[in-house]
């Protein structure tokens, strides 16, 4: 699994020109699934992502997850995150899972990061044509692949 994980002030998803999830402070996660991830994967960046110290402390320094900031989340499926510029000039996502595949690890995911935050968590929809608008806090992304755990 890989994840873009950006600090916000905002975000939102919109579909078909209605809203279909919004959070003030928190965090945006986009996330690409390929035929290789498991549980643990899900199970790793979930935690890894629910206790990322990037939000600021009273001397607002980032000493804080969006946990004990009581920040909220949105994730966005995103099969382009594994996408390969090695040939050519059209990306290649052959590395990407395939709904059948990736539909069951993103709504596992889903439901194992509201365990790791203790609430709710908003999403866009699997496969949808979405625009996803935010305010970058910071700014502050960090770019994290199961793969690589680093």
């Amino acid at each position: 699994m890989k994840a873009v994980i950006q600090r916000v002030l905002n975000a939102s998803v919109t579909i078909d020109n209605s809203i279909v999830a919004s959070i003030a402070h928190g965090l945006l996660i986009l996330v690409g699934i390929e035929d290789l991830d498991t549980q643990d994967d899900i199970i790793w960046l979930s935690q890894k992502i629910v206790n990322l110290r990037i939000f600021g402390d009273e001397n607002q320094v980032m000493n804080l997850s969006v946990k004990d900031s009581k920040g909220d989340i949105i994730v966005v499926s995103q099969f382009t995150l594994h996408a390969s510029t090695k040939k050519g000039n059209r990306p290649s996502y052959i590395k990407a899972a395939k709904p059948q595949v990736a539909i069951p690890i993103y709504e596992n995911f889903i439901a194992q990061m509201q365990t790791d935050l203790g609430k709710s968590i908003q999403t866009g929809q699997f496969g949808a044509d979405m625009k996803v608008s935010l305010l970058n806090d910071g700014p502050v992304t960090i770019i994290i692949d199961t793969k690589n755990r680093e």
